[in-house]
């Protein structure tokens, strides 16, 4: 029982860094888009105005899952680790080189400088979820054998599931930053960001979903276990998302850009979580189990009172952050002099 709890905050902690981490990464996919430096400039305000305040705590939730696998599961923590270093190390490398260049970004005051962070922070934003992504396919296609450098290095993450986990992680960030943003841009009352966010989440959506649709026939074929757990005890949460990504498509549309927020947030929680269903009780499928890979009793006890406190403590001050940062807060134009320190990313 208590390692089903762990499991429980373990997927809920990597729900919420898809939702608010994952949102962060795809804001950094749009900023590579925004255009050029000069045509851009407003949108990348709008990106880092939003997400500014609450970046760095929307990406303690990657460090929380992995504290919890690492403590609750020690075994799948090594396996992971040993099998999928290639791709871990680039995706840290990613979040360290996104970091870095986001902060850098607004300290800098030569142009030529502003591009070359701009360009870090926006490439990195699109590599970093590709290689997480590769990492859940290799996963949730069992190719993590249980055990310490077991697996093949390289075919457990180059693999057409691991191409298909990367390709969707990279889409469903940018389509949950476009939803976020259009909301934002509203909020502040910038319409014409508005609309440009908008299209781009109603586009992204769509591409997302076409993606999914054709990822049927990758599961079909290169993992046959997945594809039957998604298409039997998974197959009601897989269809919510579905009908979850259209009514979000439908509000888009409708041009209702709060509501969106929830519809589009709730798709992504029931296609993870109709993963979770899926592959339960493997945590390794076909490898290992919740109750053969979990911790010790006494650690697993412990660890389950130490995560309901911190929760207890956690959440409401996470409310407040989140509360504060919606205050409504226009996006402030530039001064004429303050034009070429507002130019900032890449010109695409």
């Amino acid at each position: 029982m208590p390692a089903n709890i762990v499991l429980f905050f373990l997927w809920t902690g990597v729900t919420a860094y898809v939702l608010l981490g994952g949102a962060d990464l795809g804001a950094g996919f749009w900023d590579l888009l925004a255009g050029s430096a000069r045509r851009g400039a407003r949108q990348r305000r709008r990106i880092e105005q939003s997400i500014g305040p609450v970046w760095e705590a929307n990406h303690v939730w990657l460090i929380f899952a992995l504290v919890v696998v690492w403590t609750g599961f020690p075994a799948v923590f090594a396996a992971i680790g040993s099998t999928l270093y290639i791709p871990l190390t680039a995706a840290a490398f990613g979040i360290i080189l996104r970091g870095s260049a986001f902060a850098f970004r607004k300290m800098v005051t030569e142009l030529w400088q502003q591009r070359i962070f701009g360009a870090a922070f926006a490439l990195s934003s699109v590599v970093t979820p590709f290689f997480l992504g590769t990492v859940a396919g290799a996963i949730a296609s069992g190719r993590v054998p249980l055990g310490t450098a077991r697996g093949d290095v390289i075919t457990s993450w180059v693999n057409p599931t691991s191409a298909l986990g990367g390709v969707l992680a990279v889409e469903v960030c940018a389509y949950l930053a476009a939803v976020y943003l259009t909301a934002d841009s509203r909020r502040v009352g910038e319409v014409d960001l508005v609309d440009i966010f908008r299209r781009r989440a109603m586009l992204m959506g769509a591409l997302a979903g076409v993606t999914a649709l054709a990822g049927i026939a990758v599961l079909h074929n290169d993992a046959p276990r997945l594809f039957a757990g998604l298409t039997g005890r998974g197959q009601p949460l897989i269809a919510a998302t579905a009908v979850a990504g259209i009514v979000s498509l439908v509000l888009l549309w409708r041009r209702r850009v709060v509501a969106v927020r929830v519809t589009a947030a709730l798709a992504v929680v029931f296609v993870l979580w109709g993963w979770a269903v899926a592959q339960y009780p493997d945590v390794l499928l076909g490898a290992a189990t919740v109750d053969s890979a979990a911790a010790p009793h006494d650690v697993l006890v412990a660890l389950v009172w130490v995560l309901s406190i911190g929760t207890a403590l956690l959440l409401p001050a996470l409310f407040l952050l989140y509360r504060l940062s919606q205050a409504p807060r226009p996006l402030q134009e530039p001064a004429a002099d303050e034009v070429d320190a507002a130019l900032q990313g890449p010109a695409v």
